[in-house]
């Protein structure tokens, strides 16, 4: 093996000073973005071990009044693309227009849906165990003119 150069070393240096100023700049300053030298604080902080816990889902009334859940099977879209786009389906429920577009054309056989909503089940926990209560929030409906 070769020895490293003046070169070669002050090469690794420089780039070892740089990240590491990069990761303490992120850690005091960044957020999820700026993932990996900013803090992913999703696996940085834990839970409420009283708060709820949050489950979302999107379920649809067809024309017959039979509630749907729209799944990624049946409409193409997963729950973390609705969950990811929350807060736009919430100030713009009419966008939940785009579900039921996309359940037709992924069931053609199926009747057409009257109404889209985004559903959150809040599961009651009480020192970080489930109690087993819930409740269920629209937080976004959408209905077919």
């Amino acid at each position: 093996m070769k020895d490293l150069s003046a070169r070669g070393r002050w090469i690794r240096v420089a780039a070892t000073v740089i990240c590491g100023v990069l990761l303490l700049g992120g850690t005091l300053y960044g957020g999820d973005d700026d993932f990996p030298f900013g803090p992913f604080r999703m696996y940085a902080t834990g839970p409420d071990p009283n708060g709820d816990a949050k489950d979302t889902r999107v379920e649809g009334t067809d024309v017959d009044g039979r509630t749907v859940q729209l799944t990624e099977g049946n409409s193409g879209i997963r729950r973390a693309e609705i969950e990811g786009q929350e807060g736009a389906y919430v100030s713009t429920p009419s966008r939940l227009a785009e579900v039921a577009d996309a359940y037709a054309s992924h069931t053609p056989g199926a009747p057409p849906l009257r109404s889209v909503r985004i559903v959150v089940r809040w599961h009651g926990i009480e020192h970080a165990r489930p109690t087993g209560t819930y409740h269920d929030q629209v937080i976004a409906q959408w209905t077919r003119p």
